[in-house]
């Protein structure tokens, strides 16, 4: 196993390892519907309205919100650095790409080294996230060519500044050529260089990715921010609760906590939070897994291939946390069982192929009966 070195330059997180020894609310998820591709790719999805507020933005007045963003988070957090002992200690989820990518280059050197060096970790780990369902379903497929889509897709969706970089440029160059290739032959790894998928890989294969912030910091920012929205709903003199019908009293709405907070509240290791505040996080939990199962069956029955439902269940398994697995109800034995249903229907298509003439017969015979 090659040793990967992760001391990446400043938003360079895509930048390829180099061949030497010292070289995943409920994720939030976009399905795509390329049949037998690219099933399912965990991404930052914005609207058309937010992507064009986002390129409207002068840089400038990006990197002054990024400096007050930063200085907002790290005095709620009461924290000096984003970082403890090398690793992620801060929630950046509020900070969008361009956001980050100004704190991880320094602009107009607004910003500490701890906090660039932060700023580039949480943009390897979106990028690691966005990475996991793909490989997971690339692995059980042995087809590489989702992944590899996948990193293009979110490649593209970073902010003009990174697209302008040599580096964003010759990784973005790479994964072109390599879905090329691909698409001649998806089941072989290709070998270019600058390949930001084959660093992933790496990073990966060596157990060195970034890893997710502490479990116990994530239930100390539920319970800061559920005592928030207790404080504001008594400040303005109604009773917070969770009643969602209520008329006199506040409603405390969890929809704006990420899957890992609600499953630090669901699980309630440290004890920290009412038998009350557990029912609520488990229901918001279990609609959040209600509607990415929807949405994985939908996007299957779009797809027109039969293991597409498998490939989406494995994809959305890998991309979450062992925490949210656990407080969402998603088990290993779960897992296996997407695993044998792809395996076992993707027999089944060969035979079917064997028996229609080919490949194509068997999916058009699919499709017919789908759509019945």
């Amino acid at each position: 196993m090659s040793v990967v070195n992760t001391a990446y330059k400043a938003a360079n997180y895509y930048t390829a390892a180099q061949n030497s020894a010292n070289t995943s609310p409920l994720a939030s998820s976009s399905l795509s519907s390329d049949a037998g591709k690219s099933d399912l790719a965990t991404t930052v999805t914005l609207s058309q309205a937010a992507q064009a507020a986002l390129e409207e933005k002068d840089f400038t007045t990006v990197v002054a919100e990024a400096r007050a963003k930063l200085r907002g988070l790290l005095s709620e957090a009461k924290r000096q650095s984003p970082l403890e002992d090398g690793k992620l200690a801060l929630d950046l989820a509020s900070l969008d790409h361009r956001e980050l990518y100004a704190i991880s280059s320094n602009s107009e050197d607004l910003f500490t080294p701890d906090e660039q060096e932060a700023a580039s970790l949480e943009m390897q780990r979106r990028f690691e996230a966005a990475m996991a369902g793909p490989a997971a379903v690339a692995e059980v497929t042995g087809s590489w060519l989702g992944l590899y889509k996948a990193a293009a897709a979110y490649l593209d969706g970073l902010g003009p500044e990174e697209k302008s970089e040599d580096d964003w440029k010759s990784a973005r160059a790479a994964l072109t050529q390599a879905i090329k290739q691909l698409s001649a032959d998806p089941k072989t790894l290709p070998a270019i260089e600058d390949d930001p998928v084959a660093l992933y890989l790496a990073l990966r294969e060596a157990e060195e990715t970034v890893p997710p912030r502490d479990f116990g910091d994530v239930a100390d920012d539920a319970r800061n921010a559920l005592d928030e929205l207790y404080g504001e709903a008594i400040a303005g003199g109604r009773a917070p609760t969770f009643n969602k019908n209520t008329t006199i009293g506040a409603y405390i709405d969890l929809s704006a906590f990420d899957s890992r907070m609600l499953s630090a509240i669901t699980l309630n290791e440290g004890g920290k939070f009412s038998s009350e505040e557990v029912r609520a996080a488990e229901g918001g939990l279990r609609a959040r897994s209600g509607a990415a199962l929807n949405a994985a069956f939908q996007n299957a029955a779009r797809a027109g291939t039969p293991t597409a439902f498998s490939h989406n269940i494995i994809s959305l398994y890998a991309a979450m946390t062992p925490e949210e697995r656990q407080a969402s109800g998603w088990s290993e034995a779960f897992y296996q069982t997407a695993v044998a249903s792809y395996e076992q229907t993707n027999k089944l298509m060969d035979m079917l192929a064997s028996a229609t003439g080919g490949a194509s017969g068997s999916a058009n015979w699919f499709r017919s009966v789908t759509s019945l």
